[in-house]
């Protein structure tokens, strides 16, 4: 057994179901292990390195960064932070003007909660069944799976959920205590499942008609990953606030929720150490640029209609539905998909599921088609 897995799994507290693969090395769309074996990298760090890994760009502004000033309180201003705020609201969809930097997406959701209720002054959420939110106590209290929460209990009050796409049960469980409902607009963890644009813009509706905040997490879909900048730009709905975190700085643990001008939090009541620091916003501010000038979302776009195409054409009969938008692809199978994936990873081609019978593939948004062929020849393979 390796070294490296020996060390993990002697010092770490592991809580994760780990595959014995120690990857050392990335570039692009594909990762090496430790004995220089090349995979084709369908995973991205979950829908991560969209910008590929080891990105020219965002390491140099890392490195560059670093030479400087890595930490820096919010008490002061820092060059590097304004710099990436800038950039950020700018791809922000409209009216999204301000936001407050995490360290993480489940971060940025507990800071949305928060600046909820202030906002609000009420104290319930409306979250979707098969949604997933994150892990921290606020975040796991607005995510579905029981699994998640039940050994946890008790839970953040005030959580209710509602079927996905269906407007009635939606309103009818509002209440007068309703500060927010909280959607992804592709439910990632969940299994792939697109929201409907009539759903989502009689939501957007009501909750303006109600005064009740629209909060999209974004986390997942974010920067490119849809086809669009931001998979909500698809569906014509102006949220109150974005959860956004994952692509955001190509690998760099980075996050933000966005705020529009309804959303308010006096100062002194929200904060975070590590929040905003100069070297991740560097990290994001490069990645942020790498992917407008390469225009990204217009290629995974362009890579996931291939992609999507290519997968219809295999002939199995253990698929049973293809979902998908840009590179965010979900295949749902009519069994059990873990043992397809690891049977993936014998082929050199690195996946992961959203739910028990969904394989999902979230690779960078720099695969080549080349590549998308190989990871579909593998797929043809394993699923005969």
């Amino acid at each position: 057994m390796s070294r490296t897995i020996d060390l993990q799994n002697k010092y770490e507290f592991d809580v994760y179901p780990k595959r014995d693969l120690v990857i050392n090395r990335g570039k692009g769309a594909k990762v090496w292990d430790e004995n220089g074996r090349e995979f084709i990298d369908c995973i991205g760090g979950i829908a991560v390195a969209s910008v590929g890994h080891a990105n020219e760009n965002v390491v140099k502004a890392i490195s560059d960064q670093a030479a400087k000033l890595i930490t820096c309180p919010g008490i002061f201003y820092n060059e590097t932070k304004a710099k990436f705020l800038e950039k950020l609201i700018s791809i922000a969809p409209h009216p999204l003007k301000r936001a407050f930097i995490t360290n993480s997406g489940t971060e940025a959701v507990e800071a949305a909660l928060k600046f909820a209720r202030f906002s609000t002054g009420k104290t319930d959420f409306i979250c979707a069944m098969k949604g997933f939110h994150g892990r921290t106590f606020g975040a796991m209290s607005a995510t579905f799976k029981k699994e998640y929460r039940e050994i946890y209990e008790p839970n953040v009050p005030g959580f209710s959920f509602v079927p996905f796409n269906n407007i009635e049960k939606l309103k009818d469980k509002v209440t007068d205590k309703t500060a927010a409902i909280m959607l992804e607009v592709i439910q990632g963890e969940g299994g792939i499942n697109i929201g409907e644009k009539e759903y989502l813009k009689e939501v957007n509706n009501f909750c303006k008609a109600n005064g009740i905040l629209l909060i999209v997490d974004e986390i997942q879909t974010g920067f490119g990953r849809t086809g669009k900048m931001f998979a909500s730009e698809y569906y014509e709905i102006e949220p109150d606030m974005m959860t956004v975190a994952k692509a955001i700085a190509g690998g760099f643990p980075l996050g933000a929720v966005l705020c529009a001008e309804s959303v308010q939090i006096p100062k002194g009541k929200h904060g975070s150490t590590f929040g905003g620091n100069p070297l991740a916003c560097a990290a994001g501010l490069a990645a942020m640029e790498f992917i407008t000038a390469n225009d990204l979302p217009q290629k995974a776009k362009d890579s996931g209609e291939y992609f999507i195409a290519k997968i219809r054409d295999i002939k199995s009969d253990k698929i049973r539905d293809i979902r998908g938008l840009g590179l965010i692809i979900g295949i749902e199978l009519k069994e059990k998909v873990q043992p397809y994936i690891l049977k993936l990873m014998e082929e050199n081609i690195l996946t992961l599921p959203a739910g028990v019978t969904v394989l999902r593939l979230v690779p960078p948004l720099v695969i080549t088609n080349e590549e998308i062929d190989l990871v579909v020849e593998k797929l043809s393979t394993v699923l005969a």
